[in-house]
């Protein structure tokens, strides 16, 4: 997947883009389970996996509880430093405004839907 793919990725799998000054605004509005924050460069082969990997099993990734965000932390690097990257793709997991966990790297479909699904399978009734 090259840079000139980018825009389709995002079309074809629809995430709210955030940054660094605006992630607790939206954290901080309603929203039901989950909010998965996606952290890309551009000309990152491992984010590029991830996003092939995103589109071919497109619907493995989608869950009703889960809301999408994602951020390309080359052009928002107070991204990268409010949560201590030191690699991408990362994706951080929110229920909420608090922080549950951090999926570094692009562990393959099934260890993402599995740490999804448990993360979901945790949540409180109250919460989603």
């Amino acid at each position: 997947m090259s840079d000139t793919s980018l825009p389709q990725f995002f079309t074809r799998f629809p995430m709210r883009r955030v940054d660094e000054p605006g992630l607790d605004t939206v954290l901080a509005e309603p929203a039901e389970g989950l909010t998965v924050l996606f952290l890309w460069g551009r000309d990152c082969p491992n984010c590029d996996m991830a996003k092939g990997a995103m589109l071919l099993g497109h619907e493995r990734f989608q869950w009703p509880r889960v809301r999408w965000l994602h951020d390309n932390v080359y052009e928002d690097p107070g991204m990268a430093t409010r949560f201590g990257l030191h690699g991408i793709p990362a994706f951080i997991v929110f229920a909420g405004a608090r922080k549950l966990g951090r999926i570094t790297s692009w562990p393959g479909t099934d260890a993402f839907v599995r740490a999804i699904d448990a993360q979901l399978a945790a949540l409180s009734p109250a919460q989603g």
